[in-house]
């Protein structure tokens, strides 16, 4: 990490530089890196994060801490102003099918497969019970006279009560847990884990359309200033392009502008109980995360101890960014099979179908 002498003043956009030249420290320029006051990544009082597409100087914890109240305060209003605004734009501006596309077109393949793994969704397995009147299997006391004189259907066997296929009196429910705190925005330009979180949420959108009667879903947020921020209500799922866009937009803009921290913990908390809560076939978790719970001192136990804690909801948790193998040593603690590590979208689909089946099976 670099380390800055230099005093905050207050919090500013900064200004814009029509060549884009890289900006290391100082206080004037918005997109520099390891400076103070402006908008930015790495550095210190500034209202909100903005990347320029540059190597990003990193200034120190302690430095960051250092950043007096009032400027903090100061900061963080303005950057509430700006995400305000921000949504205000994404509310009213026309249907961008470039925008769009561009997350659709990438996992085009995969949301073709999530169409057809939704379209097989079965109801959850119940408990296996004795078949009778089976022709092979154990035989059965009950029907001993019957085989003297030569029936043939005397045998019973365990299975299930009712064939494959059965109906789902309730559709299965998702809770899709999304990370949007602002490592996801600081860390994208190194290894696109923001891009590939909205990929995702794309393809998840697009791939479920049409499929409300088998599997319902919640995308639901956490960051450091909120550990539950509705982006889907399973009641209302967006029905077109616009509207999905506008899910990714609000997405982007609250992982560039909230504040620091981490509601991890809180967040899964909740979601377990909100899934609890809901009438469905069958209840599962699933969180995306990009593991970076160490800087915030967050003990994986408990993590774990709450991926386990309702029987009645299946808890699983996607690792799609890591500093180093952080997310490797993370899914060696979690409960075994619960927690996958990517970085490639196209393998999101055989998660899923992995996810679903160790549920029906449960």
């Amino acid at each position: 990490a670099e380390v800055s002498t230099q005093s905050t003043g207050g919090p500013k956009h900064g200004k814009i530089d029509p060549d884009n030249t890289p900006h290391v420290g100082g206080n004037t320029w918005a997109g520099g890196t390891g400076g103070r006051d402006t908008a930015g990544l790495g550095g210190k009082g500034g209202p909100y994060r903005l990347d320029a597409g540059h190597n990003v100087h990193q200034l120190s914890d302690e430095e960051k801490i250092s950043v007096p109240e009032e400027v903090q305060k100061a900061a963080r209003e303005m950057g509430k102003k700006a995400f305000k605004k921000r949504l205000e734009e994404i509310k009213m501006s026309e249907y961008d099918a470039g925008r769009y596309n561009s997350f659709v077109q990438s996992v085009s393949k995969q949301i073709a497969s999530l169409k057809q793994l939704a379209a097989g969704l079965e109801a959850k397995q119940g408990d296996r019970v004795w078949l009778k009147n089976q022709t092979d299997g154990e035989l059965d006391d009950a029907k001993l006279v019957e085989g003297l004189t030569g029936e043939r259907n005397v045998y019973k066997r365990r299975g299930m009560p009712e064939e494959k296929g059965l109906n789902m009196a309730q559709p299965k429910h998702l809770t899709l847990l999304v990370d949007v705190s602002g490592s996801m925005y600081r860390f994208n330009g190194l290894d696109q884990r923001l891009q590939r979180e909205l990929e995702l949420m794309a393809m998840v959108m697009e791939g479920l359309q049409g499929s409300e009667s088998r599997v319902r879903y919640d995308i639901i947020g956490h960051s450091g200033e909120n550990p539950h921020i509705s982006f889907v209500n399973r009641d209302l799922p967006p029905d077109n392009e616009k509207k999905r866009l506008d899910v990714l937009e609000e997405m982007h803009a609250h992982s560039q502008f909230c504040w620091s921290g981490d509601h991890t913990v809180d967040a899964l908390s909740q979601a377990v109980k909100h899934a609890a809560s809901v009438k469905a076939d069958d209840r599962i978790v699933i969180a995306f995360s990009d593991a970076n719970l160490k800087r915030y001192f967050i003990n994986p136990k408990k993590i774990g101890s709450l991926m386990t804690k309702d029987p009645s909801v299946s808890v699983f948790i996607i690792f799609i960014g890591s500093l180093g193998d952080e997310a490797e040593q993370l899914k060696r603690v979690l409960p075994a099979g619960k927690s996958f590590v990517t970085m490639d979208t196209k393998e999101m689909p055989t998660i899923l179908q992995q996810i679903f089946t160790s549920t029906m099976i449960q």
